[in-house]
C-alpha cells in the first residue's frame, strides 16, 4: 500500500509538474488537506488531469443543481455502491455545506430516512435507479424529475454526477483507496 493510500504500489511522480503542484497547493490552501484521491491519481498526470477535469466540471461547473444537491447525489450513489472513500469524503462535504451533521449520516446510511423535499427525493431516487439498473430508465422516470421542477439540463447533470461517482466508486473500491482521516471529524 502506498503510504496507506491504496492497495496498489503506484507512487506519485516526483517531482510533480509545476502546474500539478500548483493545483495540489491550491487544494491544500482551500481544503486544509490534499485529498487522497488526487494523490492516488498522481502516478499518471494524464489520468489525474482527466479525473480532475471531469470532477471539476460535474461538481463545480455551471448547473441548475446546487453544490449541496450534487454532493447529495455523490453520497447516495457511493452508499449504494458501498464505496468507503466517497461515503467518508462526500459525507463530510454534505455536513459542511448543509450545516447538518445528521443529513450527511442519513444519506450514507439510508437517504429515505432523511428530511428531504420532493425535489431532492426525486433526484436521489433517479440517481439510485441509474446506479442499480441504468438500462431500466424510461421516459416516466425523466418525467418524474420534470414534475419535481428539474429541467432537461438538470436531468443531464443528475445523470452526469451519478455516472461520475459510479465510475469513481468502482476505481476506489478496486484499488482500496483510503479517505483522508481528517474527513471523519469535520463538521460534526
Amino acid at each position: 500500500m502506498t503510504d496507506g493510500l491504496m492497495a496498489l504500489d503506484l507512487p506519485p511522480l516526483e517531482p510533480l509538474p509545476d502546474e500539478t503542484q500548483a493545483y495540489f497547493d491550491l487544494c491544500v490552501e482551500k481544503l486544509g488537506i490534499l485529498p487522497n484521491v488526487l494523490r492516488a491519481y498522481a502516478f499518471d498526470i494524464a489520468k489525474l488531469e482527466a479525473f480532475t477535469t471531469m470532477y471539476n466540471e460535474v461538481m463545480l461547473g455551471e448547473s441548475g443543481l446546487s453544490k449541496l444537491e450534487r454532493e447529495m447525489i455523490a453520497v447516495v450513489v457511493s452508499a449504494e455502491n458501498r464505496c468507503y472513500y466517497c461515503q467518508v469524503a462526500h459525507g463530510q462535504a454534505v455536513r459542511q455545506i448543509s450545516g447538518d451533521p445528521e443529513l450527511g449520516e442519513r444519506l450514507v446510511m439510508n437517504y429515505r430516512t432523511a428530511d428531504l423535499d420532493a425535489r431532492q427525493r426525486a433526484m436521489l431516487d433517479f440517481a439510485i435507479l441509474l446506479t442499480r439498473a441504468s438500462a431500466e430508465v424510461r421516459e416516466n422516470d425523466r418525467q418524474t424529475l420534470r414534475d419535481a421542477g428539474f429541467t432537461d439540463r438538470d436531468i443531464w447533470d443528475i445523470a452526469a454526477v451519478a455516472g461520475f461517482f459510479n465510475m469513481s466508486n468502482r476505481m476506489s473500491s478496486a484499488v482500496d483507496m483510503q479517505p483522508n482521516r481528517e474527513y471523519h471529524a469535520r463538521n460534526r
